[in-house]
């Protein structure tokens, strides 16, 4: 057609190459009271990573003593991905599970160091416990020994010094003595 313009077609160097992936992250998954455990085989299973904090606690019971291993934090497991709308409701189809954790249930990434910093005292068989979420208060980092590098929020029980590491996007905090070890502020 004489005098028509062309429709505009975007320049070459416009266009991406390949779309951007997306690195994977670490996200919260809330489950159905006691069922952290199989949620976390089941998404295993899927070929997800996950991390299941567990803590081990005696339990007596009036004919036996056992000690069984408790979800450190209850009604919760966390799960590393790439973040889909498929993956998204192949989490979400799995039974047990009730919502990702986020504004709206979509799910907001968690900081790798604050799962790095629980997987670090779980694997050094740190005694720890929940602790109130703290939200305000003095970032500090331990120096040396098996927690280097650790950071949370130094608090005083008496004449204790506690590290608290929070999860803040489940509002969930631990509690470990820092007792002996050297803290410097963030």
């Amino acid at each position: 057609m004489a005098g028509s313009q062309p429709e505009w077609q975007p320049d070459v160097a416009e266009l991406p190459l390949e779309p951007r992936r997306q690195a994977p992250c670490w996200y919260a998954v809330h489950t159905r009271a006691h069922h952290e455990k199989k949620v976390t085989r089941r998404v295993q299973e899927k070929g997800i990573s996950t991390f299941l904090p567990v803590v081990a606690q005696r339990h007596h019971w009036s004919d036996r003593d056992r000690t069984v291993e408790l979800a450190l934090f209850p009604s919760y497991t966390f799960v590393r991905m790439r973040m889909s709308p498929l993956g998204r409701l192949d989490i979400l189809q799995t039974p047990g599970v009730l919502e990702f954790v986020g504004i709206r249930g979509e799910g907001t990434p968690i900081p790798d160091k604050e799962i790095e910093d629980i997987q670090l005292l779980l694997a050094h068989n740190v005694c720890c416990a929940l602790y109130p979420f703290l939200k305000t208060g003095q970032r500090v980092r331990v120096r040396g020994g098996s927690l280097d590098g650790v950071e949370g929020i130094l608090v005083a029980k008496n004449s204790d010094h506690s590290l608290v590491i929070s999860i803040e996007l489940i509002q969930r905090s631990i509690a470990v003595r820092v007792d002996g070890y050297d803290v410097e502020t963030v």
